[in-house]
């Protein structure tokens, strides 16, 4: 599987940190793909991302697209760096831990998982939970 990370303002060292937590995460999370790309990007470009594919007008923390995951194909995760960073201060973490948690997320909706409803939002939340407890250890 051939991961690439388009980087923002991350450094060489946090890039190869995520690419070893998207490595991990796919393992532990049974992903087969043969590519994964991460994105990391501003405000603006994920607001616009947001509401072209989701019609909501609004910045969100993370975005992931499956482009045909179940036949061995591609996943896309575009994380927004600047709303990472506030949440990491506003839950009161580093931003690595945050950049681990929205990577995750990204692949669970990748898995098939959705936080749609409160029932699923949890159900993903704990899943989220488990295998960031397992990446940290």
């Amino acid at each position: 599987m051939k991961i690439e990370i388009n980087k923002l303002t991350l450094d060489k060292t946090d890039v190869k940190f995520l690419k070893k937590v998207a490595e991990k995460s796919v393992k532990l999370l049974k992903l087969k793909f043969s590519e994964l790309s991460i994105a990391i990007v501003c405000d603006a470009r994920m607001k616009a991302l947001n509401k072209k594919h989701r019609k909501k007008d609004r910045v969100t923390d993370v975005l992931a697209f499956d482009y045909g995951l179940q036949f061995g194909g591609q996943g896309e995760i575009i994380i927004c760096l600047p709303q990472a960073k506030r949440q990491a201060k506003e839950l009161g973490h580093s931003l690595k831990d945050e950049l681990i948690i929205l990577l995750i997320h990204g692949l669970l909706h990748l898995a098939g998982y959705n936080d749609e409803t409160k029932k699923d939002f949890n159900k993903m939340l704990k899943k989220q939970k488990e295998v960031w407890r397992k990446i940290k250890q």
